[in-house]
């Protein structure tokens, strides 16, 4: 018996003989997820990477030798003393002809939820101690939020959220909750750095019993419909922001806004008012111009307005809609609606960014300053906006804006890829598996025989969670867990640091890495860090054995609700916020001096490429592609969780019974989904809860291409990403946008097509 922790919830852990037999939920864990179970059939299972290993060509031919083969070459086993020095050379290669700036670390994903073994922390921290590396910057979750927000309400969004409005302050106060892009409440599983109990679900549904109203606007109904009642309103996607200009403008033409909320606390509001009745483009943004554009009705649109000020009211943004095209103006744009309302810093009033879309938000807990793995200095300034990474490979050399400022993409020789998947989270597969062809070589630290690993050129077999001791710690929840080692590794994995120390070793670096301690020196450190600078706040935490004997510490709880933007609210003036102004910018100067033509000072409906409006689109319906429900983004897909809702081995695809039935497709049947990008395969599943025009497939299926070889082969399997537009959001934010898509969807007649994506890629041994 043993404890474990993950970033879909806390576990204990059953042996036998020496192998996993049971993950039960953790005894304080009101609302465990089902996900982490499904984990124990796949330590052993046949994708399980147990070797070192390299690509043949590659390793044949030497770096740069056909690159287009990654995907569909074989793979030559190899020690781990020879993989070793093979990765050490190349990096000594690279680094002496080219500069420590062409090797890309983005190394984004969420591969532990241990504070030690954190496979970016450690993947950075390796490079650093070796002479730095190009990085990137934000996420693909909300990166367009990450630099707007910023200029808005000033501050870091991460910080932000952790301060958003407690559930109970909801509980008690919020009258009204409008929620723009639902509540998807299955992605209240998932917690990024773990999860001890779950809380969003259970907080609607408190919240909705105590009183509280759902508003849904969303093309797709809400995942708590079977736990609240809530009203649904269909808005055509990325239309958004033109239903919240339609309302601030009916709160201004009816003088249902607070001016004495704007006028203390904001700035160039009457540059945004002279946009709203139109009087710089010519166009008033009634509800009326805005019916047209969302299909929402004009007079629900009104009757929601007023209900909205007659009511304390929650607005909250999905983060899913900054991830379209222009998506730095829905949030901006509810936070310009929230201070016209006037309740910003009140209890269960005000805006909240995305409410059930994780665990941690609105999770009122004590904020403890736990000390991470120190990463280094990194020596090297280069970086790209963590979703241009196509962009970055196939243009060296171009200039690019991020943020009000010039950039040039680095000529990036050498991956290295520790945690995560791009093959999973980046648009335009197609795109970027030729972008993948131009780096001379790719090294992947991973566990599993996913499509990274396959596109690799060395890879280095990397331990799971529960092969290992570490510590899961994060400030966003209150639950800390000793992390128990459950088995020994499978095969030949090691964990990221003893990786990094074999290859920092084979550099003479081996100190710089390690600074001579151990894993367990290494969490020993951390937790004797984050115990003195807890006890600056006058928290004792237990001593380092005590806590690995009990298995887990709590902090302490926190003795009031917290309130988004309170202190600012009480007084502006002692806490004024940290933009330019002190105050929310409803017009940004700064913004505005940047001159983009695709992000203007202040909130803006734009019309994007990809829409249902879109006047002679090549493509009638438009794909949405959220995140799953049975698995954290791909991970665990080869899971029995997973694929016990696929449809003959596809991904689901929701689509509505009218679209269906134009198409002569019925519940079960075999779909093709294409655009002018790429095309996929899934299994039908029709249904109400989605509105016509619309269809929705999760990510996380497993790339698998009819021909390996070819970039341009459909994905048998159901990866949306085949078919969105790798495209930045704008700008300033350069995010992704992949919810600004279309697509067309008939029967599909072909072969049948047997799903090859958990299959091993043929491995031999060394000649």
């Amino acid at each position: 018996m043993g404890l474990t922790s993950s970033h879909w919830g806390v576990y204990e852990f059953v042996v036998k003989n020496g192998r996993l037999s049971e993950l039960n939920p953790f005894s304080h864990d009101p609302d465990p997820s089902p996900i982490g179970p499904s984990i124990i059939d796949l330590l052993e299972d046949r994708t399980r990477i147990t070797k070192p290993a390299a690509r043949e060509s590659w390793l044949d031919g030497g770096p740069g030798t056909a690159t287009h083969k990654r995907g569909s070459d074989r793979f030559v086993t190899l020690s781990w003393d020879e993989a070793e020095k093979l990765v050490a050379k190349e990096l000594e290669r690279v680094i002496k002809t080219k500069g420590n700036q062409a090797i890309y670390a983005g190394s984004y994903g969420w591969a532990s939820a241990g504070r030690f073994h954190h496979a970016q922390s450690q993947v950075h921290r390796f490079l650093n101690s070796i002479g730095g590396y190009t990085s990137s910057k934000n996420t693909y979750s909300y990166a367009a939020a990450e630099v707007i927000i910023p200029h808005v309400l000033g501050g870091n969004l991460m910080e932000l959220l952790t301060l958003q409005t407690s559930w109970q302050s909801v509980c008690e106060n919020t009258e009204l909750m409008v929620a723009f892009g639902g509540l998807p409440a299955f992605n209240s599983q998932i917690s990024n750095g773990g999860t001890g109990a779950h809380i969003q679900r259970l907080g609607a549904i408190k919240a909705a019993a105590a009183g509280t109203k759902f508003v849904n606007l969303s093309p797709r109904r809400s995942d708590v419909k079977s736990d609240i009642d809530e009203d649904w309103y269909n808005l055509r996607p990325n239309t958004d922001v033109a239903v919240m200009l339609a309302m601030a403008y009916h709160l201004l033409v009816e003088d249902l806004h607070d001016g004495y909320f704007l006028d203390k606390y904001t700035v160039g509001f009457e540059i945004f008012q002279a946009y709203l009745l139109g009087q710089k483009d010519g166009v008033p943004k009634t509800p009326a111009w805005a019916a047209s554009i969302s299909g929402m009705a004009e007079a629900d649109i009104i009757s929601l307005t007023r209900e909205m000020t007659s009511k304390r009211t929650m607005l909250t943004v999905s983060w899913s809609l900054t991830r379209q095209q222009y998506g730095e103006q829905p949030f901006w744009a509810a936070t310009a609606l929230a201070a016209m309302l006037g309740q910003m810093g009140k209890p269960g009033g005000g805006i909240a960014y995305g409410y059930t879309i994780t665990n941690y938000l609105g999770n009122n807990v004590f904020k403890m300053p736990y000390a991470p793995l120190p990463q280094k200095k990194n020596s090297i300034a280069d970086f790209i906006p963590v979703a241009r990474v196509s962009d970055m490979l196939l243009n060296p050399g171009q200039k690019f804006d991020y943020d009000g400022k010039e950039y040039i993409y680095p000529d990036i020789d050498l991956i290295y890829w520790a945690g995560g998947n791009p093959f999973h989270h980046h648009q335009n597969i197609t795109r970027l598996r030729k972008a993948w062809e131009k780096p001379s070589t790719v090294i992947v630290n991973e566990w599993c025989w996913n499509a990274l690993a396959r596109h690799a050129d060395i890879i280095l077999p990397c331990t799971t969670t529960l092969e290992r001791q570490d510590i899961g710690m994060t400030p966003r929840d209150p639950f800390v867990i000793s992390m128990d080692k459950a088995i020994e590794p499978i095969g030949e994995a090691r964990n990221d640091y003893d990786i990094f120390a074999g290859i920092a070793r084979n550099l003479d670096t081996e100190y710089a890495f390690t600074e001579g301690r151990s894993a367990e020196d290494w969490q020993e450190w951390i937790w004797e860090q984050s115990r003195e600078r807890a006890a600056k706040l006058n928290v004792k935490m237990p001593d380092y054995q005590s806590f690995r004997k009990t298995g887990f510490y709590k902090s302490p709880e926190l003795n009031e609700d917290r309130i988004f933007l309170s202190d600012f609210f009480n007084d502006p003036d002692t806490n004024p916020l940290k933009t330019p102004s002190g105050k929310i910018e409803i017009f940004s100067e700064t913004i505005d001096s940047f001159d983009y033509d695709n992000c203007p000072g202040h909130p803006t409906w734009m019309e994007p490429a990809e829409w249902l409006g879109a006047k002679n689109k090549t493509y009638p319906l438009h794909l949405i592609s959220n995140q799953p429900r049975t698995k954290l983004h791909s991970q665990m897909d080869n899971g029995a969780l997973s694929s016990s809702i696929k449809i003959k081995g596809h991904q689901p695809l929701e689509m509505n019974p009218v679209d269906a039935k134009a198409r002569g497709i019925t519940e079960g049947d075999i779909v093709k989904v294409f655009n002018g990008r790429g095309a996929c395969l899934c299994g039908a599943n029709i249904t109400n809860d989605v509105m016509p025009g619309v269809v929705i497939i999760s990510t996380g299926s497993w790339y698998d291409p009819v021909d390996p070889a070819d970039p341009n082969s459909m994905c048998k399997h159901g990866n949306p990403n085949v078919l969105s537009p790798d495209i930045g959001t704008s700008k300033l934010g350069q995010g992704p946008a992949a919810h600004s898509c279309l697509a067309e969807i008939e029967l599909y007649e072909g072969p049948a097509q047997n799903i090859t994506a958990f299959n091993p890629p043929e491995i031999i041994k060394k000649k």
